[in-house]
């Protein structure tokens, strides 16, 4: 059966899905809800959401790079990206210059890059990756430079819509879920 969600998106959207190598996320309010919650040590504490990182795990299976891209350091985030077996990068001043290091490194142009911010930090790479995706919530500044935006808030499942537009679009769908059923 084909995947029939795919034809929910403009087939501009679904085009600039199908090349893409690598998926840059910056984490707090695109992987998370953007809370920061501390207790009475100072100790940050964050929530992801499962499916986020079944979908990111579902990326690198099917050979896209994962990498989080984000301007506050810390070790939540580097946790889980190894976790997930993407790749962290923390305390990032200037988000384009950093995911153009990645590309290069992995041989691709920021064609093949998607990115999916959701305030100010993440402005200035949006309109110079293939695919520039905000959740939900994102700022309006963010939203309206973006390609594409997500149903779900960031942190509940924003991430996972972009997955599987991604995988969707590259003709995984279809054997990830007759995986998933055996």
């Amino acid at each position: 059966m084909p995947y029939s969600h795919l034809n929910d998106y403009p087939a501009d959207i679904r085009e600039r899905a199908a090349r893409i190598r690598l998926a840059c996320f910056d984490v707090d309010g695109t992987l998370t809800d953007g809370r920061l919650t501390y207790d009475e040590g100072g100790r940050e504490y964050k929530s992801f959401h499962v499916q986020d990182g079944q979908g990111l795990a579902l990326l690198r299976k099917h050979g896209i790079a994962v990498h989080f891209v984000t301007a506050r350091g810390g070790a939540i985030a580097a946790h889980r990206a190894a976790e997930l077996g993407a790749s962290s990068h923390g305390d990032v001043k200037d988000k384009l210059v950093c995911v153009k290091q990645i590309a290069e490194g992995l041989s691709l142009t920021l064609e093949q890059v998607c990115f999916m911010g959701d305030d100010l930090a993440d402005l200035r790479i949006l309109p110079h990756v293939g695919l520039a995706v905000a959740p939900a919530n994102a700022h309006p500044w963010v939203r309206e430079r973006v390609h594409w935006r997500t149903h779900a808030r960031g942190g509940e499942g924003a991430a996972r819509e972009l997955c599987d537009l991604l995988l969707g679009a590259q003709g995984h769908a279809e054997a990830i879920l007759a995986g998933a059923l055996g």
